[in-house]
């Protein structure tokens, strides 16, 4: 553990423990437009839930209907794969507490391409308000910057 971590009080690993509600989703190209993932939308819901070495994830498209039951979306870099505007998937994770990013193995997942992945995130917490930052692609592959913000319910 850094010195400054401890003297300032924050440590990542420990602030990040809770149950968070999903804010926003943001996907950004390179030339700074919105990219909207289809198999999620704009505004999906989600929940998070990190345990000390354990978490799970679900997201879920707002207007999700049974015209997206066997839609499977393709599975972005760094990223998993939804069924029908819906994302579950659960594991252990690492923090590195210089950089802030976060490793997290996926043990079970909605999708069966995904057990066993290991992605990594930037995440950071600060009172009530957590926010993971993380390169991934479209569907068509092109790279994006996704930002999720959170706040603390739990």
């Amino acid at each position: 553990m850094s010195s400054d971590i401890a003297k300032n009080g924050h440590e990542l690993a420990r602030d990040l423990i809770g149950v968070w509600w999903l804010l926003s989703r943001v996907d950004l190209a390179a030339d700074g437009n919105l990219r909207i993932d289809p198999t999620l939308g704009a505004e999906p819901l989600g929940i998070l839930t990190y345990a000390p070495s354990h978490f799970a994830a679900q997201f879920m498209k707002r207007s999700r209907s049974t015209d997206n039951e066997a839609v499977k979306s393709v599975q972005g870099q760094n990223n998993t794969g939804a069924i029908g505007g819906y994302d579950a998937y659960f594991g252990t994770y690492e923090v590195n507490e210089l950089n802030g990013e976060v490793l997290h193995r996926l043990q079970g997942a909605l999708t069966p391409d995904n057990i066993g992945l290991e992605v990594s995130r930037n995440l950071n917490v600060d009172g009530d308000r957590l926010e993971i930052r993380l390169d991934t692609t479209t569907a068509e592959g092109e790279p994006v910057e996704r930002t999720l913000t959170w706040k603390r319910i739990g």
